[in-house]
């Protein structure tokens, strides 16, 4: 009796052993698979993460597709007015009755102009992220500069997007750009022949203040648009080939840009690394006449140009938006 008794209770001993072991087996296993999975999924998201940030490094653009899938950017996705540019603005008539603007204006009319402003700041801003990734500006850099050409234009009712065109094509936005010939800053403004439009911004040394250079070559480009009747006639005469037959291809490539920066202003999704555009440096011109004067301007850079040599019709100062 006592044998059958102590053989049980080993018996029992045993088995809670063994079931203690299988359970502390299985608790292990378990663990042991978690851990082994997580670190497989955790490698996997890395590898996957690394590719993404590597695509994203090389397509850019992408970022902002893929913003714009997110429902909240559903608002400011907005298909945005056409910019009235300053030809079109000023052109407008303005009736001998119609009453002055009233301090008080209905609370409808204040949002209306709040929308206005935000989707011009809206446009403004577009501008600036796609000129800041296709030229590898800093984004507050090309923010200041674009700010400043669209301060200028509004001043002397000129197309903001033609001055950045220019900008583009003369100087890549560096506004320290010389060429062997002397033009200097963003428009490549001949500072010696316009020593007079300096005098009040500083003197010749503004040449390589950014606002200065701007405002002053987009007096500039106003003057030669308006002498010439049209926008391809007076980029030609800005390039200094105003007594020649060809620009060589200039007023193209300023005007391709300026198609470019349209649609950028307009939401329009355009690529970044096409065929950028810089002007040639250009011949050496008589000094007599309209040719002297045209020569207080010119793309300098000593840079290639791109081959994009199309001919177009002469645009006129006011159809210019319509591009």
């Amino acid at each position: 009796m006592l044998n059958r008794f102590i053989s049980g209770t080993s018996h029992f001993a045993r088995r809670k052993a063994s079931q203690s072991a299988a359970l502390a087996v299985f608790v292990r296993d378990t663990v042991s698979g978690f851990v082994t999975t997580a670190h497989h999924t955790l490698m996997f998201l890395g590898i996957a993460a690394i590719v993404a940030w590597g695509i994203l490094f090389i397509k850019p653009e992408l970022a902002d597709r893929i913003q714009a899938l997110s429902p909240y950017a559903a608002e400011s996705d907005a298909s945005p007015a056409p910019i009235q540019t300053a030809e079109t603005v000023s052109a407008q008539p303005q009736s001998a009755d119609q009453p002055a603007a009233n301090p008080a204006q209905p609370a409808s009319v204040a949002k209306a102009g709040d929308r206005k402003l935000t989707e011009s700041e809206r446009q403004q801003q577009w501008v600036t992220n796609w000129l800041s990734k296709r030229y590898r500006v800093a984004t507050d850099a090309t923010d200041m500069l674009v700010a400043a050409a669209y301060a200028t234009a509004k001043e002397i009712k000129l197309d903001p997007l033609l001055i950045l065109s220019v900008m583009a094509i003369e100087s890549r936005f560096n506004p320290f750009a010389e060429s062997p010939v002397g033009a200097q800053g963003l428009m490549q403004v001949m500072s010696k022949v316009h020593r007079d439009k300096f005098e009040d911004l500083g003197g010749v040394k503004a040449a390589l203040n950014p606002v200065a250079n701007i405002k002053v070559g987009s007096m500039i480009l106003k003057d030669y648009v308006t002498r010439g009747g049209s926008v391809e006639a007076g980029l030609k005469m800005y390039v200094g080939a105003a007594a020649m037959e060809s620009d060589s291809g200039y007023g193209s490539k300023v005007l391709a840009e300026y198609r470019r920066l349209k649609d950028v202003a307009m939401g329009k999704q355009v690529p970044i690394y096409s065929t950028t555009a810089v002007a040639k440096p250009r011949a050496p011109e008589s000094k007599t006449g309209n040719a002297a004067e045209s020569a207080a301007v010119g793309g300098t850079t000593g840079k290639p140009a791109a081959n994009d040599t199309a001919e177009q019709e002469p645009l006129k100062s006011e159809q210019i938006a319509a591009l």
